[in-house]
């Protein structure tokens, strides 16, 4: 059932021994979502804590640093930025079938909590601002670090059209409050780890172009990980590049799992809808970033997408 903030902030406030679930794979804005409301909900005397199906990468370390993550009995479950019960990953499935509050911003969301509270914002961090504020919650410098991490990630450091003026509006509350908004950038777009710009190198040397060049597509493996020291975990910069291409209208990141399936990042400019293109292999997304995955090969998978981008380019 769909509520509102006014709601949404009566129930949280209501709770206590409150579990918060990010998805697999996480990113800023699960990360950032996640650890700002348990922040949020600490400050209030309640008990709290995040976790995620998937080792977090250490460059989000800053978000948890100081926080207790001792385990208690769960009374309550939270999922932040997750749009579908699949996207949890391996999380208990106690908890997993049991998600009693998702608050989210994705038009693709499926409806699997008993309640949701769903506002499609650029990020998942900016309605969690709301409804903080909703709470009366003061937002601390740690907060504001946590809230201003998604916004920024999940932008693309205020470069996609989904950063509108509340989005600006909001970031800029957040500086106010003490985000580390030039430090938080430095780290989320300029620092890179030498195994990742070996495997970027990989990737790009991978990139192959479909339908008049309006298409690239770029293919990480097993193979490529072992070859740089790197791991799944440092894909998430690799996806934008895509976009960056002179002409390219849609492009697409294939990752290979470790048992031969694969997982693909959709990027698209405002002429083609992206969601609509993982919703036909299952996934979803927003406008112009979404996913899905795939129970086949990596060249399987390129062939099925490729396919379907002619459709919709004509």
């Amino acid at each position: 059932m769909r509520i509102e903030l006014k709601e949404c902030a009566r129930l949280l406030l209501s709770k206590d021994n409150i579990l918060i679930l990010t998805h697999e794979r996480p990113d800023g804005d699960t990360l950032g979502s996640g650890f700002a409301l348990c922040r949020a909900l600490n400050s209030l005397g309640k008990k709290s804590r995040v976790i995620c199906s998937d080792e977090i990468p250490k460059k989000y370390s800053y978000l948890s640093f100081g926080l207790d993550n001792s385990e208690f009995p769960v009374d309550y479950v939270v999922a932040v930025d997750v749009a579908t019960k699949e996207l949890l990953g391996s999380v208990p499935e106690e908890y997993k079938n049991r998600v009693d509050l998702c608050i989210d911003h994705h038009s693709t969301n499926s409806h699997y909590a008993d309640k949701l509270l769903l506002i499609e914002s650029a990020a998942c961090c900016e309605n969690i601002y709301m409804l903080l504020c909703e709470m009366g919650v003061e937002i601390s410098s740690q907060i504001a670090d946590c809230l201003y991490t998604g916004i920024t990630t999940d932008t693309g450091c205020f470069r996609y059209d989904s950063a509108n003026s509340q989005t600006y509006h909001i970031a800029a509350h957040l500086i106010d409050s003490g985000a580390r908004n030039g430090w938080i950038n430095r780290v989320m777009f300029e620092t890179k780890t030498k195994t990742y710009a070996r495997l970027e190198r990989l990737a790009l040397d991978s990139m192959r172009f479909y339908c008049s060049d309006r298409v690239a597509v770029i293919t990480i493996t097993q193979d490529m990980y072992e070859a740089t020291g790197s791991s799944e975990q440092e894909t998430e910069a690799i996806a934008p590049l895509t976009r960056q291409i002179e002409g390219v209208e849609i492009g697409i990141t294939i990752r290979e799992n470790k048992n031969g399936t694969c997982k693909a990042s959709i990027r698209t400019f405002e002429k083609v809808n992206a969601a609509e293109l993982a919703k036909m292999f299952g996934g979803g997304g927003h406008p112009q970033a979404a996913a899905c995955r795939f129970d086949t090969d990596v060249e399987s998978a390129r062939e099925m997408l490729v396919e379907k981008c002619g459709v919709l380019l004509v």
